[in-house]
């Protein structure tokens, strides 16, 4: 079984005992968390697609880690201006393991 759920703005498919790591999420490691946000719920060979969401879908998962993602450098440049910028960024992160779908 199989769901694709929405979270942080980005959709994830999604199967039992999968690992992800999606948008900082309010929880502390250890904890669950339920994602009601379920868009679609497939098993082998049909699907329930839910308009926008499945009505009484859910996906339960632990908290594993809060962590930083990885630098990403943002430079700015106009050239012949003497106009030069310079930034960093790191997205922190949240590690869910997937634990149960219900569909």
């Amino acid at each position: 079984m199989y769901a694709v759920i929405k979270t942080g703005g980005k959709q994830y498919r999604v199967q039992k005992d999968d690992i992800l790591e999606v948008e900082l999420l309010d929880a502390k490691e250890g904890d669950t968390v339920t994602l009601d946000e379920v868009l679609l719920v497939g098993t082998d060979g049909n699907a329930k697609i839910g308009t926008p969401t499945v009505s009484g879908a859910s996906v339960k998962a632990t908290v594993l880690d809060q962590k930083k993602g990885d630098k990403i450098i943002v430079f700015k440049k106009k050239r012949r201006q003497n106009y030069r910028r310079k930034n960093g960024h790191r997205q922190r992160l949240t590690v869910l393991k997937i634990t149960d779908i219900k569909g």
